[in-house]
């Protein structure tokens, strides 16, 4: 199959299904972008836009066909002091640079570095999303009428009974019309969207942000747009490789960076804010059958067309619905298993995922929770493959030769291990060192080669290196100095 022809059947093979998807998507999304609005201390007008903007521009060019990406509290929340400092004209202006950083990094093929995150970590980062989703709802959910929790209860039922009935319609849709009408019907007293703000009446334009084209400005925008663009990947990257799971297909993830710049570049040109994927309103899509580039788009159209031409109508569902929604996204997106593997894992990976929720969920910030798994991951690998190491010897019939076998991984966590297997006191006249069975990996190991040749050399033994294979060979060729002139001056001057 030909790209063309690819490209044309993400658009097209599950026509129905994402149509009706995009519906309930888009609902879902207007509370949400307000909410995230808010955060970021702008008018609900530039979340709203951007919602609209990244999940029509990313239904074009992302990389991952279903996922919707839209304004996020991810990116909202490292805006808050720009907004503040210097206002709305700089947000707009920091979007369109933070767009740019993100299709450079898709150039430079930056979306490869998603091999490092360990399936721990993947597992932590969806749990605590889930646990931060339904925190979200908490305040709809406290001190609130009574009735508020029979509708969310309602609307639960709905979403868990009607596919038993029929999977022709998406079940949280029907949620949202049959609680609306309920509510209109009967005159409830409910928390409805159009209290969460106004909603836009017209259709955004085309402006440049009102700002001094200076190196002064660059200076002030450049910090937001690099930390928006770093979590804006980082979350997009993962929401992908959830969703890539999810529908057992495969996606681009370098293609998903530039698509996401190219989204934000846009978006910021039109009022709108910096925003990545949502795995929230991801999942609530993949879950009603969205599958397709078209569920995405008909999200981003119908979020627009529902605020500008039946604002009215759409500030009139209870807050209740899309509660119920969100609550079902929350139970569907943890990893219930996780709970029962804790035994059985492997306490490391059990350790990583937790550190993971626990960072996540404190800090509200999912790069950061990210990055520690990410740490607490590279740390533990390093440490178990360090273990498999080690030196053994034999001594010849005469006792004047010994030959040192070195077996696994000599890099900076093993280097101390292969000092500790030598004995640099005994009289020898000649050291053979066999690598054979080891790789050497980096600077600390080929120092630490280096100290032992020298040492031995100290004490009057000939030292011989045999075994080293060709990566190992460069790496030592390249970097060791215990051949050359005054190299145990220079070794013991570091």
């Amino acid at each position: 199959m030909t790209s063309l022809a690819k490209y044309k059947h993400e658009w097209t093979y599950n026509v129905r299904a994402d149509i009706l998807s995009g519906l309930v998507v888009a609902l879902a999304l207007i509370p949400e972008a307000i909410a995230f609005s808010i955060i970021a201390g702008v008018d609900p007008k530039v979340g709203l836009y951007a919602s609209f903007s990244i999940a029509v521009i990313t239904a074009f060019v992302g990389g991952r066909p279903g996922m919707i990406s839209a304004a996020t509290a991810a990116t909202a929340v490292l805006m808050v002091t720009l907004v503040r400092d210097h206002g709305l004209q700089y947000l707009l202006a920091a979007t369109v640079l933070a767009g740019l950083i993100q299709i450079a990094a898709g150039f430079m093929k930056l979306g490869y570095v998603m091999r490092f995150v360990s399936k721990s970590v993947m597992t932590g980062f969806v749990n605590a999303l889930a646990i931060l989703i339904f925190m979200a709802q908490l305040p709809e959910l406290i001190d609130v009428p009574p009735l508020t929790y029979v509708m969310v209860a309602a609307g639960l039922a709905i979403i868990y009974l009607f596919p038993r009935i029929t999977k022709a319609i998406p079940s949280p849709l029907v949620t949202i019309v049959v609680l609306t009408a309920i509510s209109l019907a009967v005159g409830l007293d409910l928390r409805t969207v159009s209290d969460m703000g106004d909603l836009p009446d017209t259709l955004p334009i085309f402006l440049i942000p009102q700002i001094p084209f200076t190196l002064e400005t660059l200076m002030i925008i450049l910090p937001y747009s690099v930390g928006v663009a770093a979590v804006g990947l980082l979350e997009s990257l993962m929401t992908q490789s959830i969703v890539d799971e999810l529908t057992d297909t495969d996606s681009n993830r370098n293609q998903e960076c530039v698509g996401q710049g190219v989204a934000n570049t846009l978006t910021g040109f039109i009022g709108g804010m910096a925003g990545c994927a949502m795995i929230g309103q991801s999942i609530i899509n993949v879950k009603s059958g969205g599958r397709g580039r078209l569920s995405t788009f008909v999200a981003g159209v119908m979020l627009l067309f529902f605020c500008v031409v039946l604002g009215d109508w759409v500030g009139r569902i209870p807050m209740a619905a899309l509660v119920a929604i969100m609550i079902m996204v929350s139970i569907g997106t943890f990893s219930w298993s996780s709970i029962v593997n804790l035994k059985s894992h492997p306490r490391s990976s059990s350790i990583v995922m937790l550190a993971t929720v626990a960072f996540v969920v404190a800090t509200h910030n999912l790069a950061i929770g990210v990055l520690v798994g990410v740490l607490l991951s590279g740390i533990f690998f390093a440490w178990k493959i360090s273990q498999i190491f080690a030196v053994r010897s034999e001594l010849s019939e005469d006792g004047r030769k010994r030959t040192y076998f070195v077996e696994g991984q000599l890099f900076f966590a093993s280097s101390e291990d292969f000092m500790r297997g030598f004995d640099f006191r005994e009289v020898l006249d000649h050291v053979t060192i066999d690598v054979s069975k080891a790789h050497i990996w980096d600077i600390s190991s080929v120092q630490a080669l280096d100290m032992a040749v020298l040492k031995f050399r100290r004490e009057g033994a000939e030292v011989e290196i045999i075994g080293l294979n060709k990566a190992s060979e460069t790496i030592v060729d390249k970097l060791a100095i215990h051949d050359k002139p005054g190299a145990m001056d220079e070794m013991l001057s570091h």
